[in-house]
């Protein structure tokens, strides 16, 4: 039996009223690309829709609905926000560039068309979708192995979502800037990656541990930091800090290597205290959840003990957020 070979070239959409110039853009991008064309935008929004192109090159000046109308409405579309539009127009102003910027295109055109220009962009454009769609993905593969090592230990996979997203709330309430707390949200469903490594009669033991049981479990933090690895992403190396560090303490009676004060690197205080917060808060098979208010307050006798103190300031300076963000991720 044949198997018929899957086209997996790149999709983009032409659209231009013109005949003459959509056979132009054929000609220059037919060979290393899949191609649909449309001749009105809204002919362009309904192909958008249904066949969901990677790129759209989009003229401006076309009767009924123009191409900024048009990328306009693409963008207000959740399924087609994320296309990029390239504009492909003879408006050559640098007010026509700004209006067309605003309204969500990532680049300009100008006509008549120079075939190599229209190739460097075109891949230029594509090689930035192919970079967010990797990144996205890792981000998925991230939470998801947090959320199996959550499972593992018969907990929910919400767990490390909201530990997560108030590990975000306290970094922003303590004056770390957006971007480095995105990393920190993305990089704490890792913390507890190293429970995989744990027996299940430890991990799932309904009674107290043994002494050699309990060095056994501590283990999880040294498991977690070597299935993360020495990996050259900023992610993954904050990601391997925390599961690592996240159980020493501000007083230097923690583990893995009793470290104390600032000598905790920041990202494993700030998931220290969102991880121990939700923890408490939360129903386990062997506990009721704490109140807020009785969490807090152990959060705040914590202090200078467990916590860093400045820390727990921002705690609660964040805990609006965090409250709000647990609203929305309770578990079923």
């Amino acid at each position: 039996m044949i198997i018929a070979q899957q086209d997996i070239r790149p999709k983009l959409l032409l659209v231009d009223d013109e005949p003459a110039n959509l056979q132009v853009l054929k000609q220059i991008l037919q060979q290393d690309y899949r191609l649909l064309f449309a001749r009105d935008g809204e002919k362009a929004l309904s192909l958008a829709l249904n066949e969901k192109p990677d790129l759209i090159l989009l003229d401006i000046m076309m009767p009924g609905i123009t191409g900024l109308e048009t990328c306009t409405r693409l963008k207000s579309n959740s399924v087609t926000a994320h296309i990029p539009v390239i504009f492909v127009t003879a408006l050559a102003d640098t007010r026509d560039e700004a209006e067309g910027f605003a309204v969500g295109c990532v680049d300009y055109i100008t006509k008549p068309v120079s075939p190599p220009i229209v190739l460097a962009r075109v891949k230029t454009q594509l090689s930035l979708v192919s970079i967010d769609t990797l990144r996205a993905t890792r981000l998925q593969v991230i939470h998801r192995l947090g959320r199996a090592a959550e499972y593992k230990d018969n907990e929910t996979g919400l767990h490390v979502i909201r530990m997560s997203h108030y590990a975000r709330e306290i970094a922003l309430a303590a004056g770390i800037n957006s971007i480095d707390a995105e990393e920190l949200l993305n990089a704490a469903p890792m913390h507890d990656i190293g429970k995989i490594g744990i027996p299940d009669v430890i991990l799932q033991k309904p009674g107290k541990l043994t002494a050699d049981e309990w060095e056994i479990m501590k283990s999880h933090t040294e498991i977690g930091a070597t299935i993360i690895g020495d990996d050259n992403s900023r992610l993954l190396k904050i990601a391997r800090i925390i599961a690592l560090n996240h159980h020493e303490k501000w007083d230097g009676s923690g583990y893995p290597h009793g470290l104390a004060g600032e000598a905790i690197p920041l990202e494993a205080r700030i998931v220290a205290i969102a991880d121990v917060f939700d923890a408490l808060t939360s129903i386990r098979p062997y506990k009721a959840a704490w109140t807020i208010e009785d969490a807090t307050a152990y959060i705040k006798k914590e202090s200078g003990q467990h916590f860093d103190p400045a820390l727990v300031t921002a705690f609660i300076a964040a805990l609006p957020a965090i409250l709000n963000i647990r609203a929305q991720l309770l578990d079923d």
